[in-house]
């Protein structure tokens, strides 16, 4: 019965059904802090124990599971860690990030920017055009202002106040302009609001401002070790973009961070307090 399974078009692809059936296997002991029972492992992964174990015996002699003679419990085997590590080494946040920017600008028609903290602040690395005509001043290198920008806030929101006090100085849109925040010091009113905005809608927002009729969304996205290393942006005319919480747009760009974050290895689990 297996075996006329083992195989199915998907999406006009062929795959193996059956190593997606064993990948769950995998995934269910990735997501889980310790070790398993083969009844658990099993519910996890929506299988039958019966089923699962011949899957679980073959991980086993390619060492990416391990089963204690002691107490029988399943754990991730040495091969699982060499994948993941060579994974991690062969990780880049920009290459994670630039398909679900591109997929985000595509389904909403917004401009969409990434953005990462550079030597001296928030500095946009791509930027994908809107649908309609979108008269701004960002481009690929703008330092974005720190707490004058949704990117700058998303960024403030979960870095160091440290980073953000060595950067503060040299971020374009921090003085001179107007609404602008002074660079001079950090206004810790303001970072505490950006900070609870994450907390309470996952994103920050701009609202006609610092680009006068123009709304934005931004949100973080973190790596395997919880560090926030990208920001993705959406941007529009305020008479086309929403500026509620709870709009589409805000909820898209949740969305994407969250993709972004997931790409690179992140877990809600390891969410870092600030």
């Amino acid at each position: 019965m297996l075996a006329q399974d083992d195989e199915r078009e998907d999406r006009g692809q062929r795959s193996v059904q059956s190593i997606e059936v064993g990948g769950r296997l995998l995934l269910a002991l990735s997501q889980n802090p310790g070790p398993l029972t083969l009844k658990d492992l099993a519910a996890l992964a929506e299988l039958p124990a019966s089923r699962a174990h011949p899957y679980l015996v073959s991980f086993g002699r390619l060492r990416l599971i391990e089963q204690n003679p002691e107490t029988g419990l399943y754990a991730l085997g040495p091969a699982a860690l060499q994948l993941g590590l060579t994974c991690l080494h062969q990780l880049d946040p920009v290459r994670a990030a630039l398909p679900v920017a591109q997929d985000l600008a595509a389904k909403t028609g917004f401009a969409v920017a990434l953005s990462v903290w550079g030597n001296f602040g928030p500095t946009v690395i791509r930027l994908i055009e809107a649908r309609q005509p979108l008269h701004i001043a960002m481009r690929v290198g703008t330092v974005m202002s720190i707490l004058g920008t949704a990117t700058g806030r998303a960024f403030a929101a979960v870095m160091p106040l440290e980073s953000i006090e060595q950067s503060m100085k040299a971020a374009l849109g921090d003085a001179g302009q107007k609404n602008a925040y002074p660079a001079s010091s950090i206004n810790a009113t303001e970072l505490a609001k950006a900070a609870e905005e994450v907390r309470t809608y996952g994103v920050t927002r701009a609202v006609g401002r610092p680009i006068p009729g123009v709304n934005a969304f931004s949100a973080a996205a973190f790596d395997h070790d919880g560090e926030p290393v990208i920001v993705i942006t959406a941007l529009g005319h305020q008479d086309h973009f929403p500026e509620a919480w709870d709009s589409d747009a805000a909820h898209a760009v949740r969305e994407a961070a969250a993709e972004i974050s997931s790409r690179l290895g992140w877990s809600r689990k390891i969410e870092k307090s600030q």
